[in-house]
């Protein structure tokens, strides 16, 4: 993703990284032209909230796969927004622990952000546009690696959503879905996605949100806005609040709406 950094803390014995927006925790200053964290106070605070948001994806995760193989959902897990392989390791892990095995896929720049195409874009803690050098997909392959999920066991798909997801069409795989986990930051990004997931969505998936909660001082985040857009112009499907991600991320559950009337 964009302007982020990775925030190392240490997990039952090895080190597990989040992508943390630079302005989501905490205040920085800036120091020779490079943003540091000043105190010590404020590396624990950093500390604590990744932690929880580690912790509340892995909690997330299990869930929503123990849910999935309860109620029968078929399908893969599809990610939109992958840099760091950090989300896709709490997605694998908690698969694996549910003893639950669906390929993977992660659609990504991994560049950084594309440039804005909306004023609702923007926010505070990343800068579209402004890519940081990602090293592309090789990059996230190491991840992936260092992380013990195998390459036969996810499809990483490289480039910006509105170049790699039309030419998939109505069917193009990933066709079957269970559970998505969208990671744009931005309205437009998100639009995009909605546009690709539309034929694609079935009773029982799950939706679920990294920066639902990311507003800004005069809107609502980019995701939440793109969502409501599109749940209002297809009525034919209900979007139930499911369980919370994190800090700034919440989930839903797609539902026909013609059975609650």
């Amino acid at each position: 993703m964009g302007m982020r950094r990775l925030v190392a803390h240490p997990v039952e014995g090895r080190m597990a990284c989040l992508v943390v927006a630079e302005s989501d925790l905490v205040r920085s200053t800036e120091i020779g032209g490079e943003r540091k964290v000043g105190t010590s106070v404020e590396m624990n605070a950093i500390a604590r909230a990744v932690q929880r948001q580690i912790d509340g994806c892995a909690t997330f995760f299990y869930d929503a796969w123990v849910n999935q193989y309860v109620n029968s959902i078929t399908g893969d897990y599809v990610e939109f927004g992958s840099w760091g392989g950090n989300t896709m390791n709490q997605a694998y892990i908690a698969m694996k622990n549910a003893g639950i095995d669906r390929h993977m896929w992660a659609f990504d720049s991994f560049e950084g952000l594309p440039p804005a195409a909306d004023d609702r874009d923007y926010h505070p803690g990343w800068n579209p546009g402004a890519g940081k050098g990602q090293g592309g997909v090789d990059k996230f392959y190491e991840a992936c690696d260092k992380h013990n999920i195998p390459r036969e066991a996810y499809t990483a798909v490289e480039g910006y959503f509105d170049t790699t997801l039309p030419p998939l069409g109505l069917d193009g795989a990933p066709n079957d879905i269970a559970i998505v986990y969208i990671d744009c930051n931005m309205y437009s990004s998100t639009v995009t996605v909605f546009e690709f997931l539309s034929p694609r969505l079935k009773h029982g998936m799950i939706i679920a949100f990294d920066d639902y909660f990311c507003w800004s001082p005069t809107t609502v985040s980019g995701e939440r806005s793109a969502f409501h857009e599109f749940s209002k112009a297809h009525p034919q499907w209900h979007f139930e609040r499911y369980k919370d991600v994190h800090r700034a991320g919440v989930s839903f559950v797609v539902e026909h709406a013609d059975q609650l009337s």
